[in-house]
């Protein structure tokens, strides 16, 4: 961990080689004592709110319109296609004004408009819509304006809702991925290890084998009555006995245990319409079973795509598990045949001791939902509900007069259930304002819990314990004491997210082998590592140890050379791998040694590589394949912030990343003397502090506004929040951390916030601590404060509370606000006014009265 102190003046001494100076922005010095250099700079620490937003708005929605286009009515005369959602600057819901002229260019403007009048930070969604009657080929399109769906919330800046005047914040979910997994289970009568599968789509039936102890291969179709799996597949088509030991001839191979054999025996069908029949009966018991309602309902359950979705993800997952062989692997994100005979293949596999189940604790079968995937799922409910009502309206309204508007007459159902997926989800919380860390670990918080996760009740020990796939992903020290612990996790400072939802982590890459043509290093100054020889003959062209110059290079490439090995050097390369990827790969700590060019500096280098067993070898520093980015990647924000963490026991070090989060803002704020480097960054990403957006120059600083002059001339105005009530009721008041004539720069900060000093992170104050028992005084968590601290106000923080009254019409007339209290004394009443309401100013005490 790095650890910083900070000198007074701003001026640093260079004492020693070790400290190197980091100057924060605002320009207070900060030797930096790290043995190890930055790579990698940590990257947007709300970024996974504000990415997965941004592709709900251009990408998600446009997906839902597709999957309900096109709307057909029963009788097929018309269809109804949707597309081309598209969003309203909020400003423009904002009356004409001054206000609305500084919130075209500035989007905080309309954030505190609507913070202010507990308002919906929201703009207007429109799509456009086409009908096309089939009768007459006639096509009806809606005008430019399109079709208003309603206000939608938009995400602010920092990462946010403000939903009623109230900031809320959606927290991630972290589910299983949708695809195949496989298990061993011990059989409870025999002991025996038998092989059981689930088939999870995202939306759909789920597909769920299991092998009985008499070698009988089942299946359950959405958790319904179990049958033998040969009835599936002589329904979707392999129907003769010999077809199906085709198809499995080169799987089922144990002579003791023949699992198609006894599946079959098991069974009474023997062609694909008996099967259907059959398969119909055990599905839906009192229907009266026929050919034609089996096979529709096989096919709406599997192979239709309104009805059954594997998303993006499934399909990944399954092509990874079932098909990794494959040249062309399908996009499909409906089940094929082939899918469920390889299911099967892999059944009897595992079963034969080939292969291995899965683990589904890993992070490469745990992906993470964000909000924009959240909401999308909301909308969709909203849509589809829209879609009943657009079906009904074709069957009542007159064919000549039908227009796409007239269909879609009420957008009631969408917005509804966006507002009910703001209002009551589970993961769509009241953001914790306590103190700026507080806000940004909510807005990384991964959560188990919730509509399609699991319950506290039912998740056993696996779930909750810390995975090795979870190094540089999710930290292994901050997560909640009691019942949701392990449950709710938080993103490791370098983690992201990728397309799929699965959690990725930088590594540097090792290279120990160049290309001559269009090498990933430059060439020059490498040095080699065994000799070149000549291609096709023993002729020697470089030996070990030659250091690669332009000459040499030339030679080479002129004798048709396409490759030299040199000796490892560690490149500031980035890649970010997911838990999948990562397997098996062998990868380095980021405090091995290296010398000055970033070449490894022992013989042996302990690594760790991740595969069955996770073991730690030492190899040769040609057989490292990556680097760590940073001693950091590991574990989270806030357990970042704690100096010389490796000190600490575990259990302690997750009480304090939890408590700072619960620091109060103190009147005055102090940074800490000794920090780790991530206080900046911290506050930074927070949204309580002002962040510069230009290159320019203070005009003007003051307690209310700080105005920059960017290098263009034009002048441009940051208005700071004064005495703000926050959701936890502490006080968030802004002051100016630059002064007039200073020169700024983008991502500069501008002002400070309750818990800030300088720009950086400030939760505490630095005073003197004494380790010494005082009289038991001091017994187990008690402290003795000295008057200093009480009377100096060291530990003071402001709180702002609001009381509201009532005033109601009731069936006894109606009540009244006024200063005529029956039974008080006048001295309880001295600082109300003639209405009865307390004065501005008046200090109160508890049981004070505010409204008579």
């Amino acid at each position: 961990m790095a650890v910083e102190t900070r000198t007074t003046n701003g001026v640093v001494a260079d004492t020693t080689a070790m400290q190197r100076q980091v100057v924060s922005n605002t320009g207070i010095g900060r030797k930096s004592y790290a043995q190890i250099k930055t790579v990698l700079e940590m990257p947007n620490l709300v970024q996974i709110q504000l990415d997965s937003f941004r592709w709900f708005m251009t990408k998600g929605l446009e997906e839902l319109l597709k999957e309900v286009s096109p709307i057909t009515d029963h009788h097929d005369k018309m269809a109804l296609y949707l597309s081309d959602p598209r969003f309203d600057e909020p400003w423009e819901r904002m009356p004409e004004g001054e206000e609305k002229e500084r919130a075209k260019r500035d989007p905080r403007v309309a954030e505190v408009y609507c913070r202010e009048r507990d308002m919906t930070y929201s703009a207007r969604l429109r799509i456009s819509a086409r009908l096309e009657i089939h009768e007459t080929g006639e096509i009806k399109e809606t005008g430019p304006d399109g079709i208003f769906i309603g206000d939608f919330p938009m995400m602010t800046s920092d990462g946010t809702f403000i939903i009623n005047g109230a900031e809320r914040v959606v927290v991630s979910q972290l589910v299983r991925s949708p695809g195949s997994y496989f298990e061993r289970k011990p059989d409870p009568a025999t002991g025996r290890l038998l092989s059981t599968s689930k088939l999870i789509p995202n939306r759909g039936a789920w597909l769920e084998f299991e092998t009985s102890n008499r070698d009988v291969l089942s299946v359950k179709i959405d958790r319904k009555r179990k049958m033998p799996v040969t009835i599936l597949l002589r329904a979707l088509g392999y129907e003769t006995d010999d077809q199906l030991h085709a198809l499995f001839a080169e799987v089922d191979t144990n002579e003791d245990r023949k699992f198609i054999q006894s599946t079959i025996d098991k069974e009474s069908t023997k062609t694909q319409d008996e099967a259907l029949v059959e398969l119909y009966r055990r599905m839906r018991p009192g229907d009266p079973p026929t050919r034609d309602n089996a096979e529709r309902t096989l096919r709406d359950l599997f192979f239709n795509e309104r009805r059954y979705d594997l998303a993006r993800v499934g399909r990944h997952k399954l092509n990874q598990r079932l098909h990794p062989d494959d040249e062309v692997q399908t996009e499909s994100r409906i089940l094929e045949k082939e899918d469920l005979v390889e299911i099967v293949r892999e059944l009897i596999r595992l079963n034969n001791r080939v292969g291995h189940p899965d683990d589904i604790d890993h992070l490469g079968n745990r992906r993470i939902r964000a909000v924009g995937e959240l909401i999308q799922m909301h909308v969709r409910t909203g849509f589809q509900r829209l879609e009943r009502g657009i079906k009904e309206r074709m069957t009542i309204q007159d064919i000549e007069n039908v227009t796409a508007n007239s269909l879609i007459s009420t957008t009631r159902p969408v917005i509804a259930a966006v507002r009910e997926f703001f209002g009551g989800s589970q993961l769509s919380q009241f953001m914790d304002q306590t103190n700026p860390l507080a806000e940004l670990t909510h807005k990384r918080r991964l959560s188990a819990l919730g509509p399609g996760g699991l319950s506290r009740d039912r998740a056993g020990f696996d779930v909750r314990d810390v995975h090795p796939s979870h190094y540089g992903r999710i930290c292994p020290i901050e997560t909640p004491e009691g019942p949701n612990i392990g449950l709710i996790g938080y993103l490791a400072t370098y983690g992201k997210i990728n397309d799929f939802g699965f959690v990725e982590t930088p590594y540097r890459r090792v290279v120990s082998t160049l290309m001559l043509e269009n090498p990933e290093l430059p060439l020059e100054g490498q040095i080699l590592r065994d000799d070149v020889n000549a291609p096709g003959s023993d002729k020697v062209l470089a030996s070990t140890g030659d250091v690669l110059d332009a000459k040499l290079i030339k030679k080479l490439i002129k004798a048709d050379v396409t490759q030299v090995r040199i000796v490892p050097v560690v490149s500031d390369i980035i890649d970010y791998l997911s838990a999948d990827r990562e397997e098996g790969k062998l990868i380095a700590q980021s405090d091995t040694p290296l010398d000055d060019d970033n070449r490894i500096n022992v013989e042996l280098v302990t690594v760790r590589r991740v595969l069955e067993g996770h073991t730690f070898p030492q190899v040769r520093p040609e057989q490292v394949e990556y680097m760590d980015v940073s001693p950091k990647q590991v574990v989270s924000v806030a357990t970042s912030l704690i100096p010389f963490l490796e000190h600490d026991d575990a259990n302690r070090a997750l009480m304090g990343a939890n408590m700072q989060r619960q620091a109060v803002p103190l009147v005055r704020p102090q940074s800490p003397v000794i920090g780790t480097g991530v206080e900046h960054l911290a506050a930074r990403d927070s949204g309580q502090v002002v962040v510069c957006r230009h290159h320019g120059t203070v005009v003007e600083a003051s307690g209310a506004e700080i105005i920059v002059r960017d290098d263009e001339g034009e002048q441009h105005i940051y208005h700071l929040q004064k005495f703000i009530r926050s959701n936890q009721d502490t006080c968030i008041n802004q002051r100016p951390a630059v002064h007039h004539g200073q020169r700024v720069e983008p991502n500069q900060i501008l002002a400070d916030s309750s818990s800030t000093e300088n720009g950086e992170l400030a939760l505490g104050q630095n005073v003197m601590v004494a380790f010494m028992p005082w009289e038991g005084g001091n017994f187990e968590d008690a402290i003795l404060l000295s008057e200093r601290l009480v009377r100096d106000d060291v530990y003071t923080s402001i709180h702002i509370e609001k009381y509201e009254a009532e005033a109601r019409d009731t069936k006894l007339g109606p009540e009244e606000i006024t200063r005529d209290i029956p039974n008080v004394g006048e001295d309880s009443l001295h600082d109300l006014d003639e209405y009865g309401i307390i004065r501005i100013g008046a200090e109160v005490r508890p049981n004070d009265i505010l409204v008579g």
